[in-house]
């Protein structure tokens, strides 16, 4: 595994986490943002009176309406992105990674307005009588890219498991256990189980599901949030001064944290505000080739309100409780993930500020720094190590009361040998005080408010129907991407293995899905971006002509 993680960081650095990769993403949206005279602004009334139904019509061709459309996709986006994903950003890059959150968010209101309604334009009835539609069906049908087109529909499929189904499972079981003390493969056997029953119903139960979910869990999340803002209202205005000036410097050192460039807050913001509402991704359009109307455009409009719900408004409030409650900064006791563990060469203490800035320089990727791997022995007695010579970092911070356990109770004693900073023996356990990521930091960040230790519930519950949902909408991205692919028989092969896939995921290492997660979205999204920028001059004309329509 962990031959695999490495393989995958290494891709992720040639592309999601390239810095060519942030300015292609955000080019993207800025351009069309200019192109089509700010088109999220412009719109925006339009796309609510859409939604609530004032143009639609029984007789149009499709499967379900508007707005069970918008919250199918938005189930989509609407899920670990949310939780994990912003603590994630934030645990990276500090309150500046909050900021190109938000950067990104703005600008794919407008991506997402693009590739939602070209792809409708072009979706097509299936032999089952249902539609189908996605980047992949403008790419065949008006590029005459078929190559292009199937390359998208295979990193559908791939995306599907690195997006939507595998950091979903795993953020669930992860919460579950950490809240109800649930066997993680319990949690993922049930819940698969369940997913079986909604995706082998079509987009019809999928839509039906959503609808109901979505607007509830919304609700839910938000009050147990509020809970902790509230709690923290002190801190609610240096949080967003902390967001604002940090954006442009970095984030500094605080507490546990060593702090982040302003290069590494921008590309982790940027990347992780793609994994929360998918601008860009090609992933919504295919729910939204779904829906009820013979306008393009008017779902195109829908679309773009997801970015705002999304990002501006769900992962805004959940970056406040983490700021506000100031947990982002502290170590708390955790068992370390091995991917996560890093012994260098050196004593260093955070609290001494010469080597804080030596970490960070390394932490961050900087040239000239000093800080290397370990490669050595360490003596340890009772779980507790005895020599000198090195520093364990976890979770990018300084680890404290370090114990390394044999299997999950046995103290281990004897000689640990470390090679390029990892430890060897396979089943050593190592435990400790550290930062902490994920959907562990913000149910610790739930915790801090008027609820007190009953806010984690809030966030397993919310984390349970946010991520479930979001597995739903993305094996619907999945079969269509194998009906184009394969035809329709290919759909139940795949949701078979997408189910197993869900199982897994509950019980194998978080860092380890990240990763995974992190290169399945940039290899779906590169040609989805190629594709609406040859489009343009159709994608403005396609609005014009129906803004005609709707105003005369």
């Amino acid at each position: 595994m962990e031959g695999l993680y490495s393989f995958l960081v290494m891709l992720d650095g040639l592309l999601g986490g390239a810095g060519w990769f942030p300015f292609v993403l955000l080019g993207v949206g800025f351009f069309f943002t200019i192109y089509l005279k700010f088109p999220q602004i412009r719109f925006f009334k339009h796309a609510w009176q859409v939604v609530t139904g004032k143009y639609d019509k029984e007789s149009d061709p499709g499967d379900t309406t508007h707005f069970r459309a918008l919250t199918t996709a938005l189930s989509g986006t609407v899920g670990t992105g949310n939780i994990s994903g912003v603590a994630f950003a934030i645990f990276l890059g500090g309150p500046a990674a909050l900021f190109w959150m938000w950067a990104t968010a703005f600008l794919g209101m407008t991506t997402k307005f693009v590739e939602v309604t070209l792809s409708h334009k072009y979706r097509v009835k299936t032999e089952d009588g249902t539609m189908a539609g996605g980047p992949m069906y403008y790419m065949d049908r008006r590029l005459n890219m078929k190559w292009l087109a199937v390359a998208f529909a295979i990193a559908t499929v791939i995306s599907s498991f690195g997006t939507g189904n595998l950091p979903q499972s795993n953020g669930i079981a992860q919460s579950i256990e950490a809240t109800f003390g649930f066997e993680p493969w319990i949690v993922g056997s049930v819940l698969g189980i369940f997913l079986a029953l909604v995706i082998l119903g079509g987009i019809q139960r999928i839509a039906a599901f959503t609808a109901r979910v979505v607007p509830v869990m919304a609700v839910v999340y938000l009050i147990g949030a509020l809970a902790v803002i509230f709690a923290n209202i002190e801190n609610i205005g240096p949080s967003f001064a902390a967001v604002i000036s940090d954006a442009f410097t970095g984030s500094a050192a605080a507490g546990g944290f060593l702090g982040a460039s302003l290069a590494y807050a921008f590309n982790r913001g940027v990347n992780r505000g793609l994994f929360s509402n998918e601008a860009g991704q090609g992933s919504a359009p295919i729910a939204h080739a779904a829906a009820k109307t013979k306008e393009p455009a008017s779902e195109g409009m829908v679309s773009l309100l997801e970015p705002f719900i999304d990002t501006i408004i769900i992962c805004t409030i959940t970056g406040l409780v983490i700021l506000s409650s100031g947990v982002w900064k502290e170590k708390h006791e955790n068992v370390f993930d091995r991917s996560d563990m890093l012994f260098v060469e050196g004593h260093y203490d955070d609290s001494d500020q010469a080597d804080v800035n030596k970490l960070y320089g390394y932490l961050n990727e900087i040239e000239g720094n000093d800080v290397s791997a370990f490669n050595g022995t360490i003596s340890v007695v009772n779980g507790t190590a005895v020599s000198d010579g090195y520093t364990l970092l976890n979770s990018r911070s300084v680890a404290e009361d370090v114990t390394y356990s044999v299997g999950s109770e046995d103290l281990f004693t004897g000689t640990l040998t470390i090679e390029d900073g990892k430890p060897i023996k396979e089943n050593l356990v190592v435990s400790g005080k550290s930062l902490v990521h994920s959907a562990t930091l913000t149910t610790i960040a739930f915790t801090r408010g008027f609820f007190g230790d009953f806010g984690q519930y809030i966030v397993s519950i919310g984390l349970l129907l946010f991520a479930f949902s979001t597995a739903i909408a993305w094996s619907y991205y999945g079969d269509r991407a194998m009906t184009y692919l394969l035809g329709p028989r290919s759909v139940m092969p795949y949701r078979v293995i997408y189910v197993a896939g869900f199982v897994w995921a509950s019980f194998s290492d978080t860092t380890l899905v990240w990763a995974l997660s992190a290169v399945a979205i940039v290899v779906m999204t590169l040609p989805n971006l190629f594709g609406i920028m040859l489009l343009a001059k159709e994608m403005k004309e396609t609005v014009n002509e129906y803004w005609d329509r709707v105003t005369k």
